[in-house]
C-alpha cells in the first residue's frame, strides 16, 4: 500500500498467507493472560484474529504436560487462531511449530519483541534483534516445521533510536517468507512508556510486501484508529486496551457506539470466572483471577471496598455473589 492510498475500513478482511482474517482488529499476545478463553472472548466481541500468550518452544519440544494441556488448548470457536512461540534454537522452534500445528493452530507467531529480562537473558524475545542470523533461522524453522503461515512480532529496536527491529523486519520479509510482521514501534528498553513511532511503521509498510500489523499504545478505540491511519498498517493489534474491555473490538468493528452498562460488564466478568474455573479448577482460578478483577472494576467504577474484597477472597462462590449483585438492577424506589 502506498503512502497516499486510503486505508480500507477496519471491517474489511485481509490475508495472512493462505489464511483470510475477517477484519483488521486483532488481539495481541498477552503474556500470562492470552489463554483460550481470553482469545475466545475477543473473538466473541468481534476480533478478527487472536494470538496466544507466548509459549516456550522448549516446553513444546520436550512435550511438557502442563504446556500441552493448558497453553495448547484451542476452542473450536476461536479459529482462525495464532499460537505465539518464543525461544532461541532453530531446531527446537521447528519441532515446537510442528506440535502447535498438530494442536490446531492456523498460524504461528514468533516473539522477537519481549523486553522482559528473564526472556532476553536466554537469547529470546527482543534479544534476537542482536542476532539477526539466529532470528532468520528461527523463522525458517517455524515455517518448515509447521507448514503454516508464520508471522513475527518485534520491537523497533532495543535502545531508543536503534532501528535493528526495523532492519530485521525487512530481512524476515525478504529472506524467509514470513507472512506478516507485527510491529511495536517502541524500543524494548522503554517497555510501554513513551510514544510509539507510527511514522516508522509507515516506513516499514512502504518497504515490505507482506502485511504489517501495528501494536503499541493502543489504549482505546480512538488510539487504535489514529495508529491505523498514521501508520498505514494492514491491521491493528489490541493489547492492554482490551484488558477488561473486550467491547473495544465491537467499537472498532462498528458493532457498538455506547460503552457497556454495569449489568453487561458484571455479566461478562461472571463469564470469565466460569471459564477460568473450567480451565484451571477452583483453587488456581481463584488466584489467577486476581489479576482480572481490577480491569473489570475500572469498567464498573466499583468502590475501593468491593475491589479490595475481590482481591482478598480467592473463593469463587464469594466472588460470584459480589459480582452478581452488580448485575442485578436495584428495585425501583430504592
Amino acid at each position: 500500500m502506498s503512502a497516499t492510498s486510503p486505508q480500507p475500513p477496519l471491517t474489511d478482511p485481509f490475508r495472512i498467507g493462505s489464511i483470510e482474517i475477517p477484519n483488521r482488529v486483532l488481539l495481541a499476545p498477552l503474556a500470562g493472560i492470552g489463554n483460550w478463553f481470553v482469545r475466545l472472548q475477543a473473538k466473541r466481541h468481534g476480533a478478527g484474529l487472536a494470538v496466544s500468550e507466548m509459549v516456550s518452544s522448549f516446553g513444546l519440544h520436550h512435550r511438557n504436560e502442563r504446556t500441552l494441556r493448558e497453553l495448547m488448548r484451542i476452542h473450536p470457536d476461536e479459529h482462525p487462531v495464532s499460537i505465539q512461540l518464543f525461544g532461541h534454537d532453530a531446531e527446537v522452534m521447528r519441532s515446537a511449530a510442528a506440535i502447535a500445528a498438530e494442536a490446531g493452530a492456523d498460524l504461528i507467531d514468533i516473539n522477537m519483541g519481549c523486553p522482559v529480562r528473564k526472556v532476553r537473558k536466554t537469547g529470546a524475545g527482543a534479544e534476537l534483534l542482536r542476532d539477526q542470523e539466529l532470528a532468520l533461522g528461527l523463522a525458517q524453522g517455524a515455517i518448515e516445521g509447521s507448514g503454516l503461515p508464520v508471522t513475527v512480532k518485534l520491537r523497533s529496536g532495543i535502545e531508543v533510536g536503534d532501528r535493528s527491529g526495523f532492519d530485521l523486519a525487512v530481512r524476515l520479509a525478504e529472506e524467509t517468507g514470513v507472512a506478516a510482521i507485527g510491529f511495536h514501534p517502541r524500543a524494548a528498553t522503554v517497555g510501554h512508556k513513551g510514544s510509539p513511532d507510527y511514522a516508522l511503521t509507515r516506513e516499514l509498510v512502504e518497504r515490505i510486501e507482506v502485511p504489517v500489523i501495528v501494536s503499541g499504545g493502543l489504549k482505546s478505540a480512538e488510539a487504535a484508529r489514529v495508529a491505523y491511519e498514521e501508520s498505514g498498517a494492514a491491521a491493528v493489534m489490541m493489547a492492554r486496551g482490551s484488558l477488561g474491555n473486550p467491547w473495544v473490538f465491537e467499537e472498532l468493528t462498528g458493532q457498538r457506539q455506547q460503552p457497556p452498562g454495569q449489568g453487561e460488564v458484571a455479566t461478562e466478568l461472571l463469564w470469565v470466572i466460569d471459564r477460568a474455573q473450567e480451565h484451571l479448577g477452583d483453587e488456581r482460578a481463584g488466584r489467577y483471577l486476581r489479576k482480572f478483577y481490577p480491569w473489570y472494576m475500572e469498567q464498573l467504577d466499583a468502590s475501593p471496598e468491593l475491589a479490595d474484597e475481590l482481591q482478598r477472597h480467592a473463593d469463587l462462590a464469594q466472588a460470584r455473589r459480589l459480582i452478581a449483585d452488580l448485575a442485578t438492577p436495584a428495585p425501583s424506589g430504592v
